[in-house]
């Protein structure tokens, strides 16, 4: 089956609204074995939309869209296609009652206008939305198909995964099992160690890049879920003999969720010591649920004096080292380790931009800290791009890597060590700050 998506609304077209919608449902139909040829955004024209979907519909066997549903003038798109369908709407008491009652719970009355939201197809049907008062509608013409979705996007997920997507599956008779492996790196090194994997039929496999990190989606198509779901596995196998460890787990949302669940499972709490990232990596583990068990400080230090009174950072190593190096990220860690009596305390310091920096720190510089136990572990990272947002989300990534490393027992790669006794020593960051700098 092939697909075109279409998202209705000039606001979209103005660069009001990021369209969010589009990315969902490409990966949603993807993973049922669906191939979108098109992504398109139209305004809310009547003419222009008509033309479109009239031409559309001949190349492709599904049409979806989401917004033009509302009760204003301009919302259009459900009296567009049910014309270019064969198509014509009726009044349905059922949908107006419910939109009635919305508006009674939340203190407001319906005008005339809403009447427009309770219009469901004639020929086709409407589509429930347990979420919002407009209601879906699914056209069907000569073995073509358009389903219409809200453009609110909460509405539009949830009447997808309750309504669409169930729909879906059952005109394709089987089943589809989808596997996704959070794999540690870059895009393009991984696609090449895979790329050959990425070319089967099924299961299908497809690579998605996230900062720091890529998603790899497994989806396997069978007449039984069981069967799907074996298939799913005995190909995933495939991708771990070929990435090892840097597949670090499975249908979790992030690095943090691993992170908290491995900290759970070991009794290990953690602490955050902070500066450029402001705050980020504490976010992260906080969005976990459950992460009171593990995490129960984070200290965000953006002034020199705050790292010295909140967690010990000497100001003579500030002095002679700068406040973006090894040293002052060492001491960062211990100090937050010290202070929260955490297992493992993770450090960040460094230049975010898009300001500052010179020959020797240039912007997009930062370096992590990771303690645990008797041993400091010191990383450096470089972030090309001197973009001030990319900087501290990568910095925030690779900060959760060192912390899931130590809490696995593992020594964090590309990583310098000092011992917690040295952290005051002279010569032992004298050293740890020429290794760095020399590199």
């Amino acid at each position: 089956m092939t697909a075109e998506i279409i998202s209705v609304g000039t606001e979209l077209l103005l660069g009001n609204i990021l369209n969010t919608n589009a990315q969902y449902l490409s990966r949603e139909l993807a993973a049922l074995g669906i191939t979108v040829q098109r992504e398109s955004t139209i305004g809310d024209n009547h003419g222009r939309l008509a033309d479109f979907v009239n031409e559309a519909k001949q190349r492709c066997d599904l049409l979806v869209f989401t917004g033009g549903l509302g009760p204003t003038a301009d919302d259009l798109t459900k009296e567009t296609v049910a014309g270019c369908y064969g198509d014509t709407l009726a009044f349905d008491p059922e949908e107006w009652q419910k939109i009635v009652d919305f508006f009674t719970r939340t203190g407001r009355k319906t005008t005339p206008n809403n009447r427009k939201q309770a219009m469901v197809p004639v020929n086709g049907h409407k589509v429930i939305n347990n979420h919002g008062t407009a209601p879906g509608a699914w056209f069907e013409q000569d073995g073509h198909c358009a389903v219409l979705m809200p453009g609110v996007p909460h509405e539009m997920k949830a009447m997808w995964t309750e309504s669409v997507r169930p729909l879906l599956l059952a005109r394709q008779n089987c089943t589809l099992h989808s596997i996704t492996l959070r794999v540690l790196g870059g895009e393009s090194d991984i696609e090449y160690r895979v790329r050959h994997l990425l070319e089967n039929a099924n299961p299908t496999a497809a690579i998605y890049c996230k900062t720091g990190e890529c998603e790899i989606r497994i989806t396997a198509r069978a007449e039984t879920d069981s069967s799907a779901e074996k298939m799913c596995r005995a190909y995933a196998t495939k991708f771990y003999d070929l990435l090892g460890d840097a597949v670090y787990d499975e249908d979790v949302t992030g690095l943090e969720e691993t992170l908290v669940h491995t900290l759970k499972e070991k009794g290990l709490t953690i602490a955050t010591a902070e500066s450029c990232t402001g705050g980020m990596i504490a976010q992260r583990l906080t969005n976990v649920s459950g992460a009171s068990e593990v995490f129960g400080f984070g200290f965000v230090t953006y002034w020199e004096q705050a790292k010295a009174k909140m967690i010990g950072v000497d100001p003579a190593a500030i002095a002679k080292y700068n406040v973006v190096s090894a040293p002052v990220a060492a001491q960062m860690a211990l100090g937050a380790a010290e202070a929260a009596g955490a297992d493992i305390a993770v450090s960040v310091t460094g230049l975010a931009g898009p300001n500052g920096g010179d020959a020797v720190r240039p912007v997009g510089t930062v370096y992590l800290g990771a303690a645990c136990g008797e041993t400091v572990y010191v990383k450096k990272l470089f972030v090309s791009r001197p973009d001030r947002a990319l900087v501290r989300a990568r910095a925030a990534q690779a900060a959760l890597e060192l912390a899931l490393r130590l809490a696995q027992g593992k020594v964090p790669a590309d990583t310098q060590a000092l011992a917690k006794s040295a952290r005051h020593d002279a010569a032992a960051l004298t050293a740890l700050d020429s290794t760095f700098l020399k590199g």
